[in-house]
């Protein structure tokens, strides 16, 4: 349900005309679930679709990318403009503005290597400097440390319990039973796409069944308990994100939202694969 000043909105009645289709199909699944999305000004639902769009946009490039998984004690980056830790934490170096160094992630991907947390956490960044003027970007977000869900405090994020899960969201899937040689598949963290689809780093995108079947490949000799798909939801407070001082909202365009460009989709029964 989507309330706006207090009164529940009749999705019909709203117009997003410089956002894609694909806004309306996140404003319908709210209009669906019984939990209450409440919004002061229209403009406020706009920032939470904007980041919304730009966050699934951008796993699916990061997705598309040359960045590798890896553990932290095997991270690599990019040297010109961030400096590796000991512990596999990417620290910006001086003089390199926050937006070259998260660009450059996805510019020249193969020069990283990182793990899921904080491929979330790069996707999350650079969705909101896709929605924001780059001078407010950089001003807010200075000497970025990437390193698991370690972020600045501009970039405030919602926890809540439940199954109202929309794109943009960062779910969670829990491997109760992972290897203890190999810890980093004790889960994963995602961010659910479009279609049913989950995008987690080191995985790629798959169904919700098709990234369970993943981490039970990674599960300990004789595990009993499958993994699964946990109701903790992870939000950006586009709220927050709107708030912050001479910003800006660059909504997406139809013209640039293309999630599953160069990727084949093939519906097979209740399976989806990507080719």
């Amino acid at each position: 349900m989507i309330f706006i000043n207090g009164k529940e909105t009749d999705v019909s009645q709203i117009s997003l005309e410089r956002f894609p289709p694909e806004a309306y199909d996140i404003l319908h699944l709210m209009a669906k679930n019984n939990k209450r999305y409440e919004f002061q000004y229209l403009w406020e639902l706009e920032w939470d679709l904007a980041i919304r769009l730009h966050t699934v946009l951008e796993a699916t490039n990061l997705y598309k990318s040359a960045a590798k998984f890896a553990s932290f004690s095997t991270s690599k980056c990019n040297e010109k403009y961030w400096r590796l830790t000991e512990k596999g934490a990417f620290e910006l170096k001086k003089g390199v503005t926050p937006q070259t160094g998260i660009e450059d992630i996805f510019i020249n991907s193969d020069k990283y290597a990182f793990e899921c947390a904080t491929a979330v956490v790069i996707v999350l960044y650079k969705a909101v400097l896709d929605t924001i003027d780059t001078n407010t970007f950089n001003r807010n977000f200075a000497n970025l440390v990437l390193y698991d869900w370690q972020y600045d405090p501009d970039l405030v994020l919602k926890d809540s319990v439940g199954t109202d899960y929309l794109p943009g969201d960062i779910l969670y899937f829990k491997n109760p039973d992972y290897n203890p040689e190999t810890p980093e598949w004790k889960g994963e963290n995602s961010i659910l796409l479009e279609e049913g689809l989950f995008y987690g780093h080191g995985i790629g995108i798959k169904t919700e069944e098709g990234m369970i079947r993943v981490l039970n490949r990674k599960r300990k000799k004789d595990a009993k308990i499958s993994a699964y798909l946990t109701e903790n939801i992870i939000r950006v407070d586009a709220y927050n994100i709107s708030q912050l001082r001479n910003v800006n909202l660059y909504p997406i365009t139809k013209r640039k939202y293309n999630i599953f460009a160069d990727i084949i989709i093939s519906k097979v029964g209740s399976k989806i694969y990507l080719l």
